[in-house]
């Protein structure tokens, strides 16, 4: 498609541009450096000989993972241990999250995968017989899409230490390991069905490629109900356009309402089983460990599957603003439901009022939110919170997890105002 074929408006067009750029090697930096001297022109001439085209339905040219282990432009970004990228949710405005400012969490690297020569496998002994599907023939399949949230399950992890000073073990995000896609793909249940899917499957254990071997394997383990719901879905989607390298191209799953360990990037394997199947994920990684967890062999503590509802100011942490009639905004989200209500306190949850939902929720979207509060002088501390359309709201405290899980009370956001 050449550039007469682009009528998605100024925002779709900057976003596709920034894909080409990047694609070539050239930094976000640059890239906007480009757009504002010379517009599209520019950043096309900057990205060198080949066609001056932007293709939507092939992968990005092949690039070596620089040592941080992603792609993207670091620079709008938290940088947590050369393995994850964590948004500032600041700099997020739409109810939809862009692909370049999503959080990143690997597990390594992220990897830069020919689609030509990539292959999903299912097997097992709960399927008829073993599977084998090329990008080609899964893009071929029927298609689902929806909005979604994808949250990591360690998202306000640090707010263990920050709000009630006990550090749980893990990346020490803070409230921006959390997006809001646009995902397409095939629901995981036609695959299944297609390898001859068994009555008697119990677990679907879900393999990416990022450290696949017998002993570190990165997988995820659905419950059979799970992974045969419709929208749990193999997404090769994101925003209308393919997967980048960061979030899984060619495939990843997509298991909303679930923590993100869930929705597996660099999909490479399904293994369906007529057994539980038992793993680190699931006995000692993504479980909740502590005095008010007890452990269920062989698993330490309860299974982290689906999410809470959480709310969150997007502002950076800690805040300075003027003194006067100040709008404030942020998002909240539920794995159960749209949310009906947000409230907000400037005096530490002693007084609450009503805050505005801005706009609709599609599908498993979270929302937005947004008051104005006449601030004052002084060191201020703002809380939040959601309540969902099942009656869900943030608890007032959290049991401590010794891995930092499902942090979701109030957080007490400071805010100097000057």
């Amino acid at each position: 498609m050449g550039m007469a074929g682009i009528d998605r408006g100024a925002d779709g067009l900057r976003d596709q541009l920034w894909e080409l750029a990047r694609a070539r090697g050239i930094g976000r930096r640059q890239f906007l450096r480009l757009l504002s001297l010379g517009g599209a022109g520019a950043v096309l001439a900057a990205c060198g000989p080949g066609p001056q085209s932007i293709e939507t339905d092939t992968a990005p040219a092949p690039a070596a993972a620089p040592a941080e282990g992603w792609f993207k432009d670091s620079g709008p970004f938290i940088e947590h241990g050369g393995q994850s990228l964590e948004a500032r949710l600041e700099n997020l405005e739409s109810l939809v999250t862009p692909a370049h400012q999503f959080f990143v969490r690997n597990n390594s690297r992220s990897l830069d995968l020919d689609a030509s020569e990539w292959r999903l496998q299912v097997t097992g002994d709960a399927v008829g017989e073993p599977l084998e599907l090329s990008y080609e023939q899964i893009r071929e399949l029927p298609v689902r899409q929806f909005t979604a949230y994808l949250e990591c399950a360690g998202n306000h992890r640090a707010m263990f230490d920050v709000v009630n000073g006990r550090k749980a073990s893990g990346t020490q995000w803070m409230t921006g390991a959390i997006g809001n896609g646009e995902w397409a793909g095939t629901p995981l249940r036609g695959v299944l069905e297609l390898a001859g899917v068994g009555d008697g499957a119990v677990s679907v254990q879900l393999i990416g490629l990022d450290l696949e071997s017998p002993e570190r394997g990165f997988r995820y383990v659905l419950p059979i109900a799970k992974a045969m719901h419709p929208d749990t879905l193999l997404a090769h989607t994101l925003n209308g356009e393919p997967l980048p390298r960061d979030h899984g191209f060619p495939l990843r799953a997509l298991v909303p309402g679930w923590v993100g360990a869930a929705s597996v990037k660099w999909l490479g394997r399904i293994e369906v089983a007529r057994r539980p199947i038992f793993g680190r994920t699931n006995t000692t990684s993504y479980v909740l460990i502590g005095d008010r967890f007890p452990a269920n062999a062989p698993a330490q503590g309860e299974p982290v599957h689906a999410q809470v509802i959480k709310s969150a100011l997007a502002l950076p942490w800690p805040a300075r603003i003027t003194a006067g009639r100040t709008r404030l905004r942020g998002f909240a989200q539920s794995p159960t439901g749209p949310i009906t209500r947000v409230q907000w306190s400037a005096d530490s949850g002693t007084s609450w009022a009503e805050a505005e939902l801005v706009d609709s929720q599609p599908d498993y979207s979270w929302a937005r939110f947004e008051f104005f509060w006449d601030a004052t002088p002084g060191e201020h501390s703002i809380m939040t919170r959601a309540t969902d359309a099942v009656g869900n709201h943030q608890p007032a405290e959290v049991p401590f997890n010794a891995k930092g899980y499902l942090f979701n009370q109030p957080l007490p956001h400071p805010v100097q105002v000057t």
